[in-house]
């Protein structure tokens, strides 16, 4: 199911007549710029969804979510909504370096019911899907991609509107890399840890580095986890107790990929954020940086003719991989005050002119619904080679695994990560981490 919605976003970019030379933007997944790149010009098309009963006016509705790359264009299309619905919509957005999640358990339980908030999927979904109103019969839920929807369905039931599609891989600067005289993509790890080589004998800093926890803990650990034969096999038996990360021998293939970029990152890795990270990246002091699509708008802030591509992450074997998922999904909380004006406000954005325009354009997603086509030039350079390369190799477009985990363990695991990239622990003892943060979690 993941490869075929890789290759639906694929097709997605292609039937947009996206090339790996176009230029543009684009936006993320589970991190974020403080604000959002997007310039949300406003539209004067006051077109609503046909099939959307107008909603009462001089209502509220609040949305509480954490993609902080789409804050700024997501307040502004609250104010188009607002013109011609006179429905007020609020939005708070936590993100980046917070924790997401504690904070929406916090609001929820100070007796705070925002009508929307944003999830995962899988068991990241568990803790909200009691809160979560039935979706199936929306006017968009049949141009859903397929492969988007098991993610968010219990029972039968679409809990939740799959926000977007995307991918990652490693994100490189490919004018640092013909100084460095690297001419061609590396492959294995050991081309990957020679042309390090070249980039720091060219006077280069190989890889730019981030502390937050999100980024190593899920980002970093699905390339291990989603390599897997079976992912969901795997995890589930390392859920049970009946496999363990420190004894099994991909995971441990897997820690030398991390070795290679710890130990050709920047010096300040432990104290640089993820802003920090990007923008410094953007401004072309390092060659590569473990993000997707995502960052395309926050480097494009910054210099919009930096020369980017997405490198599939090089493995042991030669068969580099590129990840891709639904990174969130809009949920109408059924305990709040006015879930059918919720309802309404996503059938406006999935239907209206308007709510389409704000989706491709303003906050440059890869939209899982096929009825909102993308927009090339909001999708940028990154997109447009992810494209390309899960056409061409399908087998090599892996899934997103991180919220097969119940909630609380990959905050554990990105904790590991920051000791282990502190030189505080070793490798085996990094494995046992991550087995101690499942097996405390899965007791309780």
């Amino acid at each position: 199911m993941k490869k075929i919605l890789a290759l639906t976003f694929a097709t997605a970019l292609i039937a947009s007549g996206c090339s790996s030379n176009n230029g543009g933007n684009t936006n993320n997944a589970a991190g974020g710029n403080a604000a959002d790149t997007g310039n949300a010009a406003a539209n004067t098309n006051t077109n609503t969804a046909t099939n959307t009963n107008k909603p009462k006016e001089d209502v509220t509705i609040k949305v509480f979510q954490f993609k902080v790359e789409i804050s700024n264009a997501l307040a502004k299309m609250a104010e188009e909504y607002e013109k011609e619905t006179g429905v007020k919509v609020e939005v708070e957005t936590h993100g980046g370096g917070e924790d997401y999640s504690a904070l929406l358990k916090a609001e929820l339980a100070a007796g705070e019911e925002p009508e929307i908030i944003t999830s995962s999927g899988w068991s990241g979904f568990d803790p909200y899907a009691d809160r979560a109103v039935d979706l199936s019969n929306e006017p968009w839920a049949k141009d859903l991609v397929d492969a988007s929807r098991a993610q968010i369905t219990r029972d039968g039931k679409l809990l939740g509107m799959p926000m977007n599609l995307e991918a990652y891989g490693i994100t490189y600067n490919k004018d640092l890399f013909a100084k460095a005289g690297i001419a061609e993509l590396p492959q294995t790890l050991d081309e990957l840890e020679a042309d390090c080589k070249k980039l720091q004998e060219a006077g280069i800093i190989p890889f730019a580095l981030t502390n937050e926890w999100w980024s190593l803990g899920i980002h970093t650990l699905n390339i291990a986890n989603a390599t897997q034969a079976d992912p969901a096999a795997f995890i589930d038996a390392v859920k049970a107790g009946t496999k363990t990360f420190k004894d099994d021998a991909h995971t441990k293939a897997w820690v030398r990929l991390v070795d290679i970029m710890f130990a050709n990152g920047q010096k300040a890795a432990l104290t640089t954020d993820y802003n920090t990270q990007v923008a410094e990246f953007a401004a072309g002091k390092y060659a590569m940086i473990q993000h997707g699509n995502w960052i395309q708008g926050m480097v494009d802030e910054v210099n919009p003719d930096l020369n980017l591509g997405l490198m599939p992450v090089p493995t042991e074997d030669g068969k580099p991989n590129v990840f891709t998922g639904v990174p969130s999904n809009w949920v109408v909380n059924n305990k709040s005050k006015h879930p059918d004006e919720a309802k309404a406000f996503l059938n406006w954005m999935a239907t209206s002119e308007t709510g389409k325009k704000f989706v491709a354009t303003d906050f440059k997603f890869i939209p899982s619904i096929s009825s909102i086509p993308a927009d090339p030039a909001a999708i940028g350079k990154i997109g447009a080679d992810f494209a390309a390369f899960s056409a061409a190799h399908p087998d090599q477009v892996k899934g997103w695994q991180w919220d097969r985990f119940p909630d609380g363990i990959t905050q554990q695991f990105g904790a590991a990560m920051q000791d282990y990239m502190g030189k505080r622990i070793k490798a085996d003892e990094l494995l046992g981490r991550f087995d101690k943060a499942v097996a405390d979690i899965v007791k309780k």
